[in-house]
């Protein structure tokens, strides 16, 4: 099985507030959040902002070097392994081919991680999809002790909620794979909408600062574990 070969840029990570390496896009060991692209008909493109601005966060309050572009790719693209971190969003229907299947659960085994945002009514098709790539494994609800809500800042109460949605307590689910996890679904929440420019959904500056800090801890961990 190929080795995924991952350059970490990863030095230290610093608390909001604490002067931080700037953006150097010329660094070729630097870290940039890859859109995951997929058929079916959900909207993987949702959000335009929301990338650009986890990145300039994660430049501006950790070392964590980033290379802030834009990037797409399919699970079956020979340059995913270029990218320790996917972020899948949308809303309505995902499907992954066959190919799609085995290529995302080999980058997964191999050192990547996924995560993939609720923005609302994505659930039911991530469920059916994920158990595709891990049909031997369960999408299962990390107790808040995990070190993904305590890695970088800390949220004693689990996931932010963002936005309302059904009206359900935010859930955050994962598979894991040899006590690492490779893919965190955050439900009832919409992390990913609150990375986006507050005026979009006009958030209050305090639930985009959290998306933003629960953002970097995701990152952290990926980068990390």
């Amino acid at each position: 099985m190929k080795k995924l070969s991952f350059i970490l840029a990863i030095s230290a990570l610093l608390p909001i507030g604490t002067s931080a390496q700037q953006n150097k896009p010329e660094n070729p060991s630097g870290v940039t959040i890859a859109r995951l692209r997929y058929d079916g008909g959900g909207n993987w493109y949702w959000g335009r902002s929301a990338i650009p601005n986890m990145h300039k966060f994660l430049a501006e309050n950790t070392r964590i070097k980033v290379v802030d572009k834009e990037v797409t790719v399919r699970a079956t693209d020979p340059e995913l392994f270029q990218y320790p971190f996917l972020f899948l969003t949308g809303h309505g229907n995902i499907r992954f081919s066959d190919d799609e299947v085995v290529a995302l659960r080999t980058y997964l085994e191999n050192g990547g991680f996924l995560f993939a945002n609720d923005s609302y009514s994505l659930a039911e098709a991530f469920r059916r999809e994920i158990a595709r790539v891990f049909p031997d494994k369960e999408l299962v609800e990390l107790p808040f002790s995990h070190p993904i809500y305590h890695c970088l800042y800390d949220f004693p109460n689990g996931l932010p909620k963002i936005h309302k949605h059904d009206g359900k307590p935010p859930q955050g689910f994962a598979i894991v794979v040899n006590d690492r996890v490779v893919v965190f679904f955050d439900y009832e929440c919409d992390i990913g909408d609150g990375w986006e420019d507050a005026e979009v959904y006009n958030d209050p500056p305090e639930k985009h600062l959290a998306a933003l800090k629960f953002g970097a801890n995701l990152v952290t961990y990926a980068l990390t574990h």
